[in-house]
């Protein structure tokens, strides 16, 4: 057996904290921004209009369509709402839609409500120790003793003495709504059980085959693709009439799926809609880093995995998912946290801690499903959340996740060239060490392709390790001027996205400029999608701006926003990541006295703070690809050029380009 490898445990995250500290309310100049994301479903219980405006102002980023229950229709008039309420709300929210994919399905006649969503007429009631049949007999009805299987094939994935769960959509522990069964017998078209405990299902309902295995994968898979037909139907008419920002893959197994669905979705002309990789068996567990390099992010589906790997192993499992998503910088999101508030106001201790724990994990985002979809407190639920993830950010050991990061990225570079393994960073916390050897980690994540199928070109590898050389010292700068904010100027989210990466403590304000393109037949503007896209990325705040004839009137603008939002305050230090002429320049502003712009700033103090920067002691130390750097703009700003780029990120007006920018052009 391969030698487990441990994970960094944050067990001094309270260092500074004692009890009385931890009960003081909250300082009245802390800023009201919650990194960790919320992402919301869409249902009965939240899709009108006014209650989605209290979402939205409440702090939910993201909104989930989920395909497996409801019609067309409904979900048509679901997003109509959702659009609606962001324009009175003025407020980004991106959308995802959820597949069926490869789940199971009780078939059972459904009737359609006023509002388009299926209701079943009574429920099934099943007694322990009943016995029940699974049927894949066509023209079966469901009842308490026979349920007709939407799989044709069920039969042959199951043995006696295999586990079945059988649950509610969306069924909670808090609920009598699921049950486990026992398989006796087998026949061509019938799977005989016997249920271990009572259960009382209503609505649509579905079917787990749990693996038979403890620390394996024994389990014969059903053959269904990653994308059903009703799947296919229904992201082709949604995508040409919203503009859908993730598809997320239920039931992922392999790099291949995500890849299969990746051709599909450019095929239907969704090439900027990325696609999320949902990781719900013990199979996607075996391919996870494959899976992680291929996918855009990661959805951990703690549901249908709690139930196929024992419930001791969930916790490090969690960790580990979690830390690999970290390492090579895409989106982690987790589900099924607070459970009771379906039908309670207020989470359990268990939930509350669970939550907090994974904040402090690292996890970018937290996806509601049952609680906003047909729970009875869906915008009470969002406002705990993010009150809870707020208090967990508070404590997060930012130091230690940087230096895990650059460890990692240094240890993946022995590994590639066959070095043995260097020492622990140490006391080199945030220090002046460059991610010159990220190259090892990013070709771990393989390409960011933002939407569209990768290029595997070396050259893009090389523009991806010069952005984390760029995030990072964006970061250690941050950390070291104590600044409150980072500003990233962004075509396509891609530095913002390694910037939040590195977990600074402070909101990193994300600037998209709309840019008006043409494939020679159409004419389309893009960048929207790019800033709905920030919305699941921890730390992220995305704003999209104007046109500006300069970068620095853009800043001046930005920085303006963020003091009457209170974002930051007179005085404060502003880190800013963007691009000047053919470089990636990295530069550090101070708000002014009077809050309303960007403080003048002298050459003196600029030295002084690119010093503190770079933790040196004097002046005389300051390395010379600093120094030489160093420069006063317009006697406003600050800056040092860190590495060679692209042309300016800020077009001088709304860039009117014929041809799709190439890959790696655009930070």
């Amino acid at each position: 057996m391969a030698p487990v490898r441990s994970q960094k445990a944050k067990s001094h995250f309270l260092k500074h904290c004692d009890l009385p500290s931890i009960l003081e309310p909250a300082s009245p100049h802390e800023t009201t921004f919650t990194a960790t994301k919320v992402i919301l479903t869409l249902g009965p219980s939240c899709r009108d209009v006014d209650t989605l405006c209290r979402l939205l102002e409440a702090g939910a980023t993201c909104a989930r369509c989920d395909l497996t229950w409801g019609s067309l229709e409904f979900h048509r008039k679901s997003l109509e709402n959702l659009n609606e309420a962001m324009r009175r709300t003025r407020k980004l929210c991106a959308i995802m839609v959820d597949t069926v994919g490869r789940e199971l399905i009780v078939n059972r006649e459904a009737t359609l409500d006023e509002s388009g969503w299926p209701v079943h007429e009574g429920g099934i009631t099943i007694q322990a120790n009943s016995k029940v049949v699974f049927s894949t007999k066509p023209g079966v009805e469901a009842s308490g003793t026979t349920l007709p299987v939407s799989y044709p094939k069920f039969t042959s994935m199951v043995q006696v003495g295999d586990t079945i769960f059988l649950g509610r959509y969306l069924v909670t522990g808090s609920e009598d709504s699921s049950v486990f069964l026992t398989v006796d017998e087998l026949t061509a078209d019938e799977v005989r059980c016997t249920a271990k405990n009572n259960a009382v299902m209503e609505g649509l309902l579905t079917v787990f085959h749990t693996e038979r295995s403890t620390d394996s994968l024994s389990n014969l898979q059903n053959d269904l693709p990653i994308l059903c037909e009703p799947d296919k139907c229904a992201l082709k008419a949604l995508g040409q009439e919203y503009e859908i920002d993730f598809v997320s893959l239920s039931f992922t197994r392999t790099a291949e799926d995500v890849l299969e669905a990746r051709k599909c979705l450019d095929s239907w002309g969704m090439q900027s809609t990325k696609a999320i990789a949902k990781c719900e068996t013990r199979q996607s567990l075996f391919n996870f880093q494959s899976i992680a390099a291929a996918a855009d992010g990661v959805i951990m589906s703690r549901g249908n995995l709690g139930l196929d790997v024992l419930p001791e192993k969930m916790a490090l499992i969690q960790k580990a998912l979690i830390n690999n998503c970290n390492i090579m910088g895409k989106p982690c999101i987790i589900t099924r946290v607070v459970d009771t508030m379906i039908s309670a106001p207020r989470p359990t201790r268990a939930e509350a801690t669970d939550v907090a724990n994974a904040v402090l994990d690292g996890v970018d985002g937290i996806l509601l499903g049952a609680e906003t979809l047909r729970g009875r407190h869906p915008v009470a639920t969002v406002e705990t959340i993010l009150h809870i993830c707020k208090q967990a950010e508070k404590v997060f050991d930012h130091r230690h996740h940087f230096e895990h990061l650059m460890q990692e990225a240094m240890d993946a570079d022995d590994a590639l060239f066959g070095r043995s393994p260097r020492e622990s960073l140490g006391d080199h916390s945030l220090s002046t060490m460059s991610l010159a050897s990220m190259d090892g980690l990013s070709a771990q994540a393989g390409p960011a392709h933002n939407g569209a199928l990768p290029n595997p070109a070396s050259s893009q590898q090389l523009y991806l390790s010069r952005l984390e050389s760029i995030a990072s010292s964006a970061v250690r700068a941050a950390d070291k001027v104590g600044a409150s904010l980072i500003i990233v100027f962004t075509q396509s989210g891609q530095t913002a996205e390694l910037v939040s990466k590195y977990r600074p403590p402070m909101p990193i304000l994300t600037l998209v400029v709309p840019q008006l393109r043409s494939d020679k037949l159409t004419w389309r503007l893009e960048g929207r999608s790019t800033a709905r896209q920030c919305q699941i990325v921890r730390g992220l705040l995305p704003v999209l701006a104007s046109p500006s004839p300069s970068g620095e009137t853009l800043l001046e603008e930005a920085v303006l926003m963020s003091s009457r939002s209170g974002l930051v305050q007179p005085k404060d230090h502003i880190v800013v990541v963007q691009r000047v002429g053919e470089s990636f320049v990295v530069k550090i502003v101070s708000v002014n006295d009077s809050g309303s712009g960007i403080a003048v700033i002298r050459p003196k103090s600029l030295v002084d703070l690119m010093k503190a920067a770079a933790g040196i002691a004097d002046e005389e130390d300051l390395p010379d690809h600093l120094n030489n750097n160093l420069s006063v703009s317009n006697g406003k700003s600050s800056s040092t050029t860190l590495a060679a780029g692209a042309p300016d990120l800020v077009p001088p007006n709304l860039a009117l380009a014929k041809e799709p920018a190439a890959n790696g052009a655009a930070v």
